[in-house]
């Protein structure tokens, strides 16, 4: 078993750094359901099982998969080194698209995270990566396009670095993904720094960019930066706040989705040494815009920091909670809008520890308990989602798999 990831992320998760006291839910701020999980019948996915089928194998600590949007059907796999592989037709092209390993600092909760293709990819080639950089440990957002002759290779000399997240003190909690909203905007999400309690308070903080979900405009420049900050963040014109803020309040947030068909925010964040969280934020409520998740005066539903009596007004409660017997560090997922009809409208997620899938629904009431997909003992690093909505695994044993689904 490739240690890496997982044993980092077993490690934060075990530490024992503070009681909790038990959670009086009804004093939080509950999501906003859909109208149509209150007024339709909402699907009975315990009658459905999850199954995996191999779809690719031979690479290294593989913890993410996506696709460029672009018509072309090809799977982009991301391997925590540094380096991104295109699966194409069936098969994976024995030259990787993307090199980045003198680039990156690897190992641990570190590496190359995430990737997130421009909406207008097919026209600008442009891509986006979220990776540790060597020497400081620091979160880089960088922009890069593809080849104009070769699609299927990166352009290296057209990496420009847009952002720079300084996380110096702790080699854990970084986030990790970045994708593109409905609003053709990216967002980004950041850990609070590591060390185990956030002991910095940066997932509260206003002048930190650590324990949040960021969203910036890539098309535009706000004065000396190198991307644009949206005037509709909540924060846009304060003195007060970092103005890229859009969420706060957030422990490890390693995988973010939208839901393809609501827009609807959905986010997987990693507890401290009980619970496992997984928020929804829709797109009728705002989208997660000035939502405070609560971290570190919370986990999950119980209070942290302080150990009791603390301060629960303004906090948004997350739709389904886990303790530490189901699982070490959740590993958010998507709302499946595949061609697999029996699944549609399941937000799946799963555990790096546990290795079950789960689901809750999506369009379903602000509070669920989640169902039991499926139980394997693969240590899951992250979903993947395809072109036209099919789900894929990716795993630390090496291999990515490919979600199928039968009625039991």
């Amino acid at each position: 078993m490739p240690h890496g990831l997982r044993v980092a992320l077993t490690a934060v998760a075990a530490l024992s750094l503070a009681v909790v006291c038990p959670a009086r839910a009804a004093s939080l701020t509950e999501p906003s359901a859909l109208a149509s999980g209150t007024s339709a019948r909402a699907p009975d996915f315990a009658q459905v099982e999850v199954g995996l089928v191999t779809a690719m194998t031979g690479f290294v600590d593989p913890i993410f998969l996506t696709h460029a949007g672009d018509g072309s059907r090809r799977l982009f796999i991301v391997e925590q080194r540094g380096v991104v592989t295109i699966s194409k037709r069936g098969q994976v092209l024995p030259i990787p698209f993307l090199d980045l390993q003198s680039r990156v600092l690897s190992g641990g909760e570190r590496g190359l995270l995430g990737l997130a293709f421009h909406p207008e990819h097919v026209r600008n080639r442009k891509f986006y990566l979220f990776f540790t950089e060597p020497g400081s440990g620091d979160l880089i957002i960088a922009e890069m396009r593809a080849s104009v002759r070769n699609r299927d290779r990166a352009l290296l000399g057209s990496f420009r670095r847009l952002l720079r997240v300084p996380h110096r003190r702790h080699a854990n909690h970084n986030g990790g993904m970045l994708a593109f909203g409905e609003d053709g905007l990216l967002y980004i999400a950041t850990g609070d720094g590591g060390g185990g309690g956030d002991p910095d308070n940066h997932a509260q903080s206003r002048t930190s960019r650590l324990g949040k979900l960021l969203r910036i405009d890539v098309d535009g420049r706000s004065g000396g930066l190198a991307y644009r900050i949206p005037p509709t963040n909540p924060h846009a014109t304060s003195t007060t706040f970092k103005r890229e803020i859009w969420s706060r309040g957030l422990r490890n947030p390693f995988r973010f989705s939208f839901d393809r068909r609501s827009g609807d925010l959905w986010i997987g964040d990693v507890g401290q040494n009980r619970f496992e969280e997984v928020d929804r934020a829709t797109q009728a409520s705002g989208g997660g815009r000035a939502v405070n998740f609560g971290w570190r005066l919370l986990e999950g539903r119980a209070c942290f920091q302080p150990p009791s009596d603390c301060n629960r007004a303004g906090k948004q409660a997350p739709l389904t909670v886990y303790d530490h017997s189901e699982g070490c560090a959740v590993i958010g997922g998507y709302v499946y809008r595949g061609p697999i009809a029996i699944l549609r409208g399941a937000y799946l997620f799963s555990d790096v520890c546990s290795g079950e899938i789960w689901s809750v629904v999506a369009e379903g009431a602000a509070r669920q308990r989640k169902v039991l997909m499926a139980e394997t003992d693969l240590p899951i690093s992250s979903f993947g989602e395809s072109e036209t909505g099919a789900l894929f695994v990716t795993a630390l044993d090496g291999n990515v798999y490919r979600l199928t689904a039968t009625r039991r």
